[in-house]
């Protein structure tokens, strides 16, 4: 889509209602559900973290969401695709500071640059105990992304048509961070296989786009 027809759109989307866990546990495993039951103490005291959807015009116009491959370390989130955002810190002043600040840390993008539009449904993650606040925003330039060379392994430049073209939604199998094999609902963008808690952010972001394109 071209970015122009997506900017007249996007104006749309501060008045249409979030679909939440409608949209969100589409992309879950089996037990994902009740794992959140379980963990509802847990919630309560976990870490918060912000992160961005950031769309942009890239070089031919084209409607691009921004996705990052992270870097293999020894961690629950090691190689895996995501959203660039990140913790919350002392000098940020809200979870939308965190996710704005961190994407221009990880992937370059000046802050000046960004506008958010929309707070979207929270995602608790159990295996970091991270509870994560997204946010849809974008770009009308097109980025010279700087990827920050100790976190981000790649920046994954997804077009949006690919994006919300259904057959991108998948089941794979995957092993979790209790070193369980698992049939999953993910998404192939571009190659990469996406899937937990960042399938359940895109299938939110998924569905209020179709509502307003």
């Amino acid at each position: 889509m071209n970015f122009d027809d997506f900017l007249k759109s996007i104006s749309k989307i501060e008045n249409i209602p979030l679909p939440a866990e409608a949209s969100q546990f589409k992309m879950v495993p089996p037990f994902r559900q009740e794992l959140l039951r379980q963990q509802k103490n847990a919630i309560k005291n976990a870490k918060k973290a912000g992160v961005l959807a950031l769309f942009y015009p890239n070089k031919n116009d084209e409607t691009t969401l921004a996705l990052i491959l992270r870097k293999t370390y020894n961690g629950v989130h090691s190689a895996q695709v995501g959203f660039p955002g990140g913790k919350l810190e002392d000098d940020d002043k809200s979870l939308q500071d965190a996710a704005v600040r961190e994407t221009f840390e990880e992937i370059g993008v000046p802050i000046q640059d960004i506008q958010v539009v929309k707070q979207l449904s929270q995602v608790y993650i159990p295996p970091s105990n991270f509870y994560v606040q997204p946010f849809i925003g974008f770009s009308q330039s097109t980025p010279s992304f700087i990827k920050q060379e100790d976190e981000v392994e790649a920046i994954i430049e997804v077009g949006l048509q690919h994006f919300l073209d259904h057959n991108q939604v998948v089941t794979k199998t995957v092993s979790t961070s209790y070193s369980v094999k698992v049939e999953v609902p993910a998404f192939k963008l571009n190659g990469h296989v996406v899937w937990g808690a960042t399938a359940m952010m895109l299938s939110e972001i998924k569905d209020l786009l179709k509502q307003m394109l």
